[in-house]
């Protein structure tokens, strides 16, 4: 049994050195302990060993435990019950009979033990505590310093742990200084699993950082272009060969804003400032920003840039592309180590063969040339605007027939119809009735002579009565009323017809009639009418 308070102060002062709980220092030493114990007992590993740590007592206790049975089968995992009642008189069949361990008896063997399992438990609770503290900077860029650098390695300190750095996480052949300060991109926290074989990734590093991944220049970008922090412009792709080139492409859903230029910037101070932080090798990486977009064969004409692509020729099918390019350029296109021309082939999705303008019509190689690329484009584009428009019109902003409203006026209609036929069917039975009319025969009793004199004489009444004038009669109001008003036709009865004069005799009426007629306005005197007239005015 220990009992020191002294220990307990030492596993304090691990808890703050590890940056670990102490809790995680305490389930490591009582599986250190148990270990030893089953080791130095030698009977096997299924031995059921209690190890009991009180930190306010200050207090470490091991047992032995043994199963209480009435018949022992295996002496190493069993006591009989007479035995363990000897030494306490209440235990039962069934209960575990507790043999103290004293570390008296503890050899150099059970310290190695105790000493090499708990500093495996202690490293694997420190993995643990930096996975905590970092599972939430994955994909994120932290800083270090630098505390040993060599040409196969870097070991960089990142606050509560050091971290390793290959070759090929570097960007180029960069170098470094002890105590230099270096920003890192952190790709891969990992965690540990226990399983039944152990704890997998116990071997492994808990925290994968490096320089040399694509992550590391969209950080980079987010931090020096305030319009892809703020979302106004996104990456959409990035490819990279570290030390060599990268290529960004870039898209933004403002029209008014320009993806490239706003990550170039004014005279390429922001890509200058990127540059800047991409090591200290010789040779430069480069940056290669370009317009993301969504037709393949413009997109692989945006790839090839710093290159001038003329025409492309697609295959779909296979993801094979022909790309050519302006005399003269084929070295351009492919770029310094063939990273350009990689770099389009990763970025584009496509396996790129590249000719120069000559060769292609030399050869007579199908290809669509660049301008007819972009009119097609253009064209569907408007398609597909369109289509969307079409497609955000709703059923209620659309003009609709209304058939219930239809046919109600057409009712409304055929009601007023109904009433004209029967009003027009009332009119005609008038008429009809006003057509009933009793058909006289009359029989003429005079003679001719005596007719042609009761004519004479009405004419002559009419002159004396009816004195007429060239001046236009006097009007009044009463005669302008009835003049408008509505006139009842009344059928005309149709009656036999006797011829009275023969047409000589008409004839001799007419010159006679026209004669006295003259005669009678040249006897008028015009003058007595004048005074009608006068009162008028």
């Amino acid at each position: 049994m220990i009992n020191s308070k002294q220990f307990f102060s030492a596993i304090s002062e691990l808890s703050q050195q590890k940056g670990i709980s102490q809790e995680s220092i305490f389930d490591g030493l009582r599986e250190a302990f148990r270990r030893a114990i089953i080791k130095k007992l030698g009977g096997g590993d299924d031995a059921h060993v209690e190890v009991i740590i009180d930190e306010e007592k200050a207090l470490i206790e091991m047992y032995h435990l043994k199963k209480v049975v009435e018949s022992v089968e295996d002496d190493y995992l069993e006591i009989e019950l007479k035995e363990a009642q000897k030494l306490e008189p209440k235990i039962q069949v069934g209960d575990d009979f507790k043999i103290p361990f004293d570390l008296s008896d503890a050899n150099k063997i059970f310290a190695n033990t105790v000493k090499s399992v708990l500093h495996q438990k202690i490293n694997e609770a420190e993995k643990q505590a930096l996975y905590e503290t970092y599972k939430d900077k994955t994909g994120e860029m932290i800083t270090g310093i630098v505390e040993k650098y060599d040409e196969r390695s870097v070991i960089v300190n990142i606050g509560r742990t050091t971290v390793y750095l290959s070759p090929r996480e570097l960007i180029g052949e960069e170098s470094f200084e002890t105590g230099q300060q270096i920003r890192l991109y952190v790709a891969e926290v990992s965690s540990l699993e226990k399983t039944e074989k152990g704890f997998k990734g116990e071997k492994s590093q808990g925290i994968s950082v490096t320089r040399a991944h694509p992550g590391f220049i969209k950080r980079l970008f987010e931090e020096e272009v305030h319009e892809i922090y703020d979302g106004t412009v996104m990456i959409k792709l990035i490819v990279r060969e570290a030390g060599l080139r990268s290529k960004v492409a870039v898209y933004s859903d403002d029209p008014n804003v320009d993806p490239t230029g706003a990550c170039i910037g004014h005279d390429g101070t922001r890509i200058k400032k990127i540059l800047g932080q991409l090591g200290n090798a010789r040779e430069k990486e480069k940056i290669d920003v370009i317009q993301y977009i969504s037709d393949d064969a413009l997109f692989i004409v945006e790839a090839l840039r710093p290159a001038t692509v003329i025409g492309v020729h697609l295959n779909k099918e296979e993801k094979t592309a022909l790309a050519v390019v302006q005399n003269e350029q084929l070295s351009l296109a492919i770029g310094r180590k063939g990273a350009n021309a990689r770099l389009a082939n990763k970025i584009s999705g496509y396996e790129i063969d590249i000719k120069e303008e000559s060769v292609a019509q030399e050869y007579n190689l199908e290809y669509t040339p660049v301008a007819i690329l972009e009119e097609e484009a253009k064209e569907r584009l408007i398609k597909e605007r369109y289509q969307r428009y079409i497609g955000t019109l709703t059923p209620a902003s659309k003009k609709e027939e209304e058939p219930v409203e239809v046919q109600e006026v057409s009712e409304q209609l055929s009601d007023e119809v109904k009433d004209l036929v029967i009003e027009e069917e009332k009119v005609q039975e008038v008429v009809k009735e006003k057509e009933e009319v009793q058909i006289v025969n009359v029989k003429v009793t005079t003679d001719l002579f005596e007719l042609e004199r009761q004519l004479e004489k009405e004419k002559a009444k009419d002159k004396v009565s009816k004195p007429r004038t060239k001046r236009p009669p006097k009007i009044s109001e009463e005669d302008v009323s009835d003049e408008y008003k509505e006139e009842v036709v009344k059928p005309v009865v149709q009656t036999p017809k006797m011829e009275i004069y023969s047409e000589e005799e008409l004839a001799s009426f007419e010159s006679e009639e026209k004669e006295s007629d003259d005669s009678y306005y040249d006897d008028i005197d015009y003058d007595e009418f004048d005074e009608y007239y006068d009162d008028e005015d």
